[in-house]
């Protein structure tokens, strides 16, 4: 298939897939130019019949014309990948600016990592989740247990289903944007942990040139060992580094220790001005900052061979919806009596 070819038909896709109902090759023709592509209607029908028979689109009828089949959001969703790179960064900022978090306070929205699961698969999740708590390797200590049939940071818990809520660790940079502390995300990336302290970097994703989480790559591709840190304080977990100012660090401090107190801490390692940090450069003026992941209790979870559906950085979520873990434990432990 030729370069031209290919966009057009990713262009067709992408209106389709706008559309609620389906489209002739008029109504798509008038999208395409409002698009800056400029075919013909007899062109665009003459890609509509390759694309029927490469199971991309399903013919309705001559009035109606056709809609985009699940074959046809497959190929959409691995197209033009070059569109998406920084898209991860992109959802950060966003997210950072929408938030509302207070850690004075202890009220407002934060930024939540959402996973799915089968509820007879609970008992074992949190017995997983437990020690990752207890050695202090998520973001705080809080965590969130939906049921079915309610909502979390915008997502509907399918019957059958429980879905738990992690503080992600982008959280941290809304609540210094907030103070007027810039923060730059650089990586997010695997360190190996011994004794309990960070001693490398092994793996590094840049944000800004990723089309997806690198921690949620890193989970999915089998590549943490947060169980045995957890157990032994000896593993590889996730975590991220960022740079912030160095003559804002004393006042980044004080929000580190607000957040600790509301139960939000997270901040792994804290380097030296302009010094690097776990052998990673620091732009000059800057000091780099380690922060675990907010997804390490759920990389636990699917290390034990517990199924999960994953949806890093899945949107916001008011605290009040987030418990310390050893309470919402007690609570179901209490449940089963």
């Amino acid at each position: 298939m030729s370069t031209r070819t290919e966009h057009a038909q990713t262009a067709i896709l992408k209106i389709l897939n706008d559309f609620d109902e389906p489209a002739g090759a008029s109504r798509i023709t008038e999208r395409l130019l409002a698009m800056g592509v400029n075919l013909q209607p007899r062109t665009v029908r003459f890609y509509l019949l390759q694309m029927d028979r490469d199971g991309l689109t399903d013919f309705v009828s001559r009035r109606k014309g056709r809609v985009i089949t699940e074959r046809g959001r497959e190929e959409l969703s691995h197209s033009n990948v070059m569109e998406k790179v920084g898209f991860v960064a992109a959802k950060m900022d966003t997210l950072s600016y929408r938030m509302s978090l207070n850690p004075e306070t202890g009220h407002g929205s934060l930024i939540a990592n959402v996973a799915m699961l089968h509820t007879r698969d609970l008992s074992r999740a949190f017995s997983e989740i437990k020690p990752v708590f207890a050695r202090r390797l998520g973001m705080g200590n809080r965590l969130a247990l939906v049921r079915s049939s309610h909502t979390l940071a915008g997502h509907h818990i399918p019957g059958g289903s429980v879905a738990l809520g992690t503080v992600c660790s982008v959280t941290l940079n809304s609540v210094l944007l907030a103070a007027g502390i810039p923060v730059v995300s650089k990586f997010g990336g695997l360190v190996e942990m011994r004794g309990a302290h960070p001693i490398r970097f092994v793996e590094l994703i840049e944000y800004s040139g990723s089309t997806v989480d690198p921690l949620e790559t890193f989970i999915r591709a089998g590549m943490t060992c947060v169980r045995e840190c957890a157990r032994t304080g000896n593993g590889i977990i996730g975590a991220s580094f960022r740079e912030i100012p160095s003559v804002a660090l004393d006042d980044a401090k004080q929000l580190w220790k607000a957040l600790e107190r509301i139960g939000l801490d997270g901040v792994l390692v804290v380097g030296r001005p302009s010094q690097p940090l776990l052998d990673i450069p620091v732009t000059e003026g800057r000091t780099g900052i380690v922060v675990v992941g907010g997804l390490n209790p759920i990389a636990a979870v699917c290390e034990a061979g517990i199924h999960c559906e994953l949806q890093s950085l899945s949107g916001l979520e008011g605290l009040e919806r987030f418990s310390p873990f050893d309470e919402i434990f007690r609570r179901y432990m209490d449940s089963l009596r």
